[in-house]
């Protein structure tokens, strides 16, 4: 009995050392000061210049495959390069991962078009007469003469689109976008990346229009 009393007591003094520990680290804790939040952005927002006549021709299916992304500026954080050097911009996050945004936006430029190319999901019952593979190259904000003035975003991506029906490629191609912005400012960078989004967005969605059409 007194051993185990004695271990219940080791015990107990052990748990209220340890809650003592964590009381005095809860109190440093919060005497630091609160990091200010990042302020999101998002691009996507400007409308490429679509087809708004419906095509006469028939229409066919696309399926996207997973799209490939510059590593360094796959996440929610803004790419900039000055030289050499890459840094992100700080205080300043897209409101979710760039991957998705581009995603997004490359759907809804496929959904307002009225021509003949639709993206189709996954798993739809519908089997795509195509399928779309996107390699997002370049996607930073490029500060070609020093970090005092107004960068360019440049936006490369390289596009492949294969026929379900043989497993051929049926051409590939690079869409490039270089956008000065306005301001040395994140709005104005953000705009920049929009406007530069939907101009590649615009060409790419008319490249795999008439793909289809003469395939």
């Amino acid at each position: 009995m007194i051993c185990l009393q004695t271990a219940v007591s080791r015990t107990v003094i052990r748990g209220l050392l340890l809650a003592g520990a964590m009381g005095l680290l809860t109190s440093c804790i919060s005497l630091f000061p609160k990091a200010e939040p990042a302020q999101l952005y998002r691009f996507g927002t400007t409308a490429p210049q679509v087809q708004v006549t419906p095509s006469k021709g028939p229409g066919f299916g696309v399926l996207l495959s997973d799209t490939g992304f510059d590593r360094a500026a796959a996440s929610d954080r803004i790419l900039t390069v000055t030289g050499t050097q890459a840094a992100y911009i700080k205080g300043a996050r897209w409101v979710t991962s760039a991957v998705d945004l581009f995603d997004s936006a490359l759907q809804q430029a496929f959904d307002a078009d009225q021509g003949p190319a639709r993206l189709v999901a996954r798993g739809d019952i519908a089997k795509p007469d195509y399928v779309l593979k996107l390699d997002v190259r370049t996607f930073e904000a490029r500060y070609k003469n020093g970090q005092s003035t107004a960068p360019t975003i440049v936006v490369v991506v390289h596009a492949t689109l294969n026929s379900t029906s043989d497993q051929t490629i049926v051409d590939e191609r690079n869409f490039n976008a270089s956008i000065v912005a306005s301001d040395n400012r994140v709005g104005a960078i953000v705009q920049a990346f929009d406007q530069a989004i939907a101009q590649i967005l615009d060409s790419l969605v008319v490249w795999v229009n008439a793909q289809g059409k003469v395939s």
